[in-house]
């Protein structure tokens, strides 16, 4: 099949376009490289399966020849983006997800919307269920992606129930792995990038709050097991180990053989206390769970920005 990833020079947009490849698709990526980088795609310059258009999605999108599937995944993803780039968070969960959409309808196409753990907000219920309806603040900074991502859901639920598209919901939860940006302002990439500069590291807070990360082999897995499947979601694709950011922040030092200090900050506004997926449904629905430990999965993800840090 013929398949669109909006994001596709992205960290998760990038691997989901190498999946796509590995199982016989053809894959047109589209990414206005704001946070995306072409470097992510580089490997597949060669390949005749393969096209990368530079192209903002909320403005609208034009592809020639048969699309099969479209897979929204382009929105600045971290706090130090979607917090740099506000509006334009808010209008590529808006006007781009209609514009994907769109695509999508004109061309009859199947349709997958990447949305996030963060439309549960700070979350009452723990862990997250599907059917949590979250606690979110509309007018805090973290809103702009909040609500940009809950907005992006309601429009694609529209699409299934007025135009009868077949449309499906990913929550993905904190993902990490090759590709992500050194200083993206995610706890990982800025641990990894402190220890690797040999400088302290950041833990806002006491460092109670806790994470639920998946290593983005996993989360790609899920992800595509979705795509192929004949449900619609939502559905949690997650890692449901939850670990705090201290002990996170103690495990790469750990992995280095680092004793550099923790130096704590003040808590961002709105930063939710917790996060872990109940993942019953992906389970049951889609045969899924993870299978990459978080202890593999940092050696994995340092020896990445080893490579980085030597640039």
């Amino acid at each position: 099949m013929r398949a669109v990833v909006t994001g596709g020079a992205g960290f998760l947009g990038s691997h989901l376009c190498d999946r796509l490849l590995a199982e016989g698709h053809s894959v047109v990526a589209l990414d206005n490289l704001i946070t995306g980088s072409t470097d992510n795609i580089a490997h597949l310059g060669g390949n005749e399966s393969f096209h990368f258009i530079k192209h903002d999605v909320t403005d609208h999108i034009y592809i020639s020849g048969p699309v099969d599937m479209v897979l929204h995944f382009a929105s600045p993803a971290s706090p130090f983006d979607y917090l740099e780039h506000p509006i334009h968070t808010l209008k590529v969960g808006s006007l781009g997800t209609h514009k994907a959409l769109g695509l999508a309808k004109e061309k009859k196409a199947r349709f997958l919307l990447a949305s996030t753990s963060e439309v549960y907000g700070d979350p009452l219920v723990h862990p997250q269920t599907e059917d949590y309806w979250g606690n979110v603040n509309p007018v805090g900074p973290r809103g702009v992606y909040d609500e940009a991502k809950r907005f992006a859901e309601a429009m694609t639920m529209a699409y299934r129930r007025y135009h009868n598209l077949d449309s499906k919901i990913v929550r993905i939860f904190n993902t990490y792995g090759p590709r992500m940006r050194l200083r993206d302002g995610r706890a990982l990439p800025a641990f990894m990038s402190q220890v690797l500069e040999n400088k302290s590291l950041t833990v806002f807070g006491d460092g109670s709050q806790t994470r639920s990360f998946c290593y983005v082999s996993d989360l790609i897995d899920g992800i595509y097991r979705l795509l192929m499947s004949d449900q619609s979601g939502p559905i949690n694709i997650g890692n449901p180990d939850e670990v705090s950011i201290l002990e996170v922040a103690k495990e790469v030092l750990a992995a280095v053989g680092s004793d550099n200090p923790i130096e704590f900050k003040e808590l961002p506004v709105d930063d939710p206390k917790v996060r872990r997926p109940n993942i019953e449904k992906a389970r049951e629905l889609l045969e899924w769970e993870p299978k990459i430990s978080r202890q593999d999965g940092l050696v994995q993800t340092l020896d990445y920005f080893k490579t980085k840090i030597s640039k």
